[in-house]
């Protein structure tokens, strides 16, 4: 009698502790899945809003950059941080929006205007100026000076290759791509042979000013910086409409009614302004356009231009302000953002090469 009766107790007990393992399991089941569910939501309106996700940590990274590790010493620290933020600001917003610009005039993702020649004419600019002037007299001219003579003649020179080449007689932007390739070689064949003819002191120092620097930006170029870019928005802005039709393609765009030698020549020059600007300020950067612009096709939620003008400025902004603000306050300047920005860069640069390649297999 008492094993018959220990034995339905037993029983009884593993059918409520199978009964509670059940209850649990169901509960657990319903909270991952309740869970799962939120995170879905939450990635949803994530990839709904871009833009504010992206300003939010463009804000999240001005801040480190202004406060990390000051110590005390706000006085001394806001207003040098201050004006170096807004140098790297101004400098994404530049190469970001001019690599836009110029991918969808030639309607090609993996295409930067560095193609035209920009940064070899730079690089060329600094050697003759080493060479004629001497390394003491180049670091001792005046910043503003130099700042506008890089401009105006990285402006002038584009401007009579789009005249030469992009007339109304002739709109053929592949010939005029690949004779910018053509000039940056015989810009670097020059800049290559006065290397050879310096001094080895002279040639020390055109090396440090033939790669992008943006720890060392000139506080006194901002104000020509801002300015220039502040007019070239205007432009942009009231171009955006016609852009989305622009990347219709040239026959689709004047058959709506776009005047296509204008805005193809206006956007042109935009381009020039600002990689010249950009160029003039830190220093030429080859792949960092290309990078932030991929970045922006990639989570932009359609091709519109009023949002992608707007990501793709945020997007290249917060690359080099959170780029720059680990390398200083968390490396301790172990590296150079520069060289990280152009082998990510590059490495995207061939990763859009061969995903083009097996889209067309």
């Amino acid at each position: 009698m008492f094993s018959s009766t220990k034995l339905t107790s037993t029983k009884t007990d593993a059918t409520r502790t199978s009964t509670a393992v059940n209850n649990s399991s169901s509960a657990d089941g319903q909270y991952s899945a309740a869970a799962q569910g939120h995170l879905a939501k939450l990635w949803a309106w994530i990839a709904a809003h871009p833009k504010s996700i992206a300003a939010i940590i463009l804000l999240i990274s001005m801040t480190l950059f202004m406060t990390l590790n000051v110590n005390g010493y706000w006085d001394f620290a806001l207003p040098l941080r201050g004006k170096k933020l807004l140098a790297l600001m101004v400098v994404g917003y530049a190469i970001g929006v001019s690599t836009l610009l110029f991918q969808t005039l030639t309607h090609n993702p993996i295409l930067t205007p560095s193609l035209l020649g920009f940064d070899s004419l730079y690089v060329l600019l600094q050697s003759l100026l080493v060479f004629f002037l001497g390394a003491i007299s180049f670091t001792s001219l005046d910043p503003i000076a130099k700042f506008t003579l890089e401009i105006v003649l990285m402006f002038g020179a584009s401007l009579l290759l789009f005249k030469l080449l992009f007339s109304k007689s002739s709109q053929d932007l592949t010939r005029l791509i690949l004779v910018g390739v053509i000039f940056g070689v015989l810009f670097r064949s020059l800049s290559a042979l006065i290397a050879r003819l310096i001094n080895p002191d002279d040639f020390v120092v055109v090396q440090s000013a033939s790669y992008a620097q943006f720890n060392t930006v000139n506080p006194q170029l901002l104000g020509i910086s801002l300015f220039i870019c502040a007019i070239t928005a205007i432009f942009v802005w009231r171009w955006r409409y016609q852009c989305d039709v622009l990347m219709l393609g040239q026959a689709q765009a004047v058959n709506l009614g776009i005047n296509y030698q204008r805005l193809a020549f206006g956007l042109l020059t935009v381009i020039a302004v600002l990689v010249a600007t950009a160029t003039a300020l830190v220093g030429p950067v080859t792949f960092f356009g290309l990078l932030v612009c991929a970045l922006t096709n990639r989570i932009a939620r359609h091709m519109y231009h009023t949002e992608r003008l707007i990501l793709v400025s945020l997007v290249a902004m917060i690359c080099l302000v959170l780029g720059q603000t680990i390398f200083e306050q968390v490396l301790d300047m172990a590296g150079v953002l520069s060289v990280v920005i152009e082998l990510a860069g590059g490495l995207m640069f061939l990763a859009l090469i061969f995903m083009s390649q097996r889209r067309s297999l």
